[in-house]
This record gives structure tokens, C-alpha cells and sequence, in this order.
């Protein structure tokens, strides 16, 4: 064999070297891209799930509930929280109890005591037993009584003969 025989064998092979690495590559590269859009599509999925349950977290049953009673200790932080009412039956996921209390303008304002939670209520609704504020006992005190409308009789106007100058009659 010649020289120029094998450099033409030695060329061929390592094109064709260079044709299956650059495939090799280029498939390489398909599959971290899509392998990412799979990670990145699982994740807005979770977060969006999260996102939803967040804000429209129903309760545990409907209709009266189970009432459970639960003691909320003053060193307990609102995960502490989350995962005792989780425990009880309460609530179905700590975490989003947790991150429904950061939201909640009764972050940490759950004062420690004994209270009745029923399964038929709503994570905000527990919030707002669990964190009272004298602000609803004064709103209710401060608050004018407001009069009760005053109806005015209604007369037929063949019985209005000499009354157009009378005042409407009013039922108290």
C-alpha cells in the first residue's frame, strides 16, 4: 500500500470521527434542552399549584365540621403551627398554611390559648380565632344603630279628593 492510499483511509476515517462527534453533540445538546424545559415546565406546574392553593385552599369537610380543639403555646411560630393543625385534621398541607399566615395581616399575631377549630373552616378563618383583635368588638360597639326606613301608605288616587293638600301618613 502507499503512502497516499492510507492518508486518503486515514482522512475518510477521521471525517467521518468528525461527522459522528458533531451528531453526537448536537444530540447532546437536544437533550439537556429538553430535559430543562421538562425541569423548568414541572416546576411552574408545582409553583402554580402552590400559587392556587394558596389562595383558594378549601376546607377539610363541608357542612358543620368536626370541632377539634388545638392550644396554641406562646413559642409556637406559625409553621409550629401549621403542622399541629395538619396533625389534627385540620388543615391538609402545613406548608401552605404556613405561607397563607406570612400572607395574612394576622402574621404573628396568634395569641397563645385554648381554642375550637372546626374541619369546615378555611385557613383564614382559623387565622382570625386564633389571632383576635379588640378592633371587631369596638367596630361593633362604635357603630351607629341605623333607623329603619319609613314606609309611606299607599292611597288610591280616587280616594285623593281633598287630600293633595294632607302630608303622606307614615307607619311606625
Amino acid at each position: 500500500m502507499s503512502s497516499s492510499s492510507r492518508n486518503a483511509k486515514k482522512n475518510t476515517l477521521l471525517k467521518i470521527a468528525e461527522v459522528v462527534g458533531s451528531i453526537l453533540d448536537t444530540v447532546l445538546k437536544i437533550a439537556i434542552i429538553v430535559f430543562l424545559a421538562m425541569v423548568i415546565y414541572r416546576g411552574a406546574l408545582v409553583a402554580y399549584d402552590y400559587g392556587y392553593r394558596v389562595f383558594t385552599e378549601a376546607p377539610v369537610s363541608v357542612g358543620e365540621g368536626r370541632i377539634i380543639s388545638v392550644e396554641i403555646k406562646a413559642d409556637m411560630s406559625g409553621r409550629d403551627i401549621g403542622e399541629m393543625l395538619q396533625r389534627k385534621g385540620l388543615i391538609r398541607d402545613s406548608r401552605i398554611f404556613y405561607i397563607q399566615e406570612l400572607l395574612s395581616e394576622h402574621r404573628g399575631k396568634e395569641v397563645p390559648g385554648i381554642y375550637d377549630l372546626s374541619t369546615a373552616m378555611t385557613a383564614e378563618e382559623m387565622l382570625a380565632v386564633i389571632s383576635p383583635t379588640g378592633e371587631e368588638t369596638e367596630e361593633e360597639e362604635e357603630a351607629p344603630a341605623i333607623p329603619e326606613p319609613v314606609e309611606e301608605l299607599y292611597i288610591p288616587e280616587d280616594d285623593m279628593e281633598g287630600a293633595a293638600d294632607a302630608e303622606p301618613a307614615t307607619v311606625e
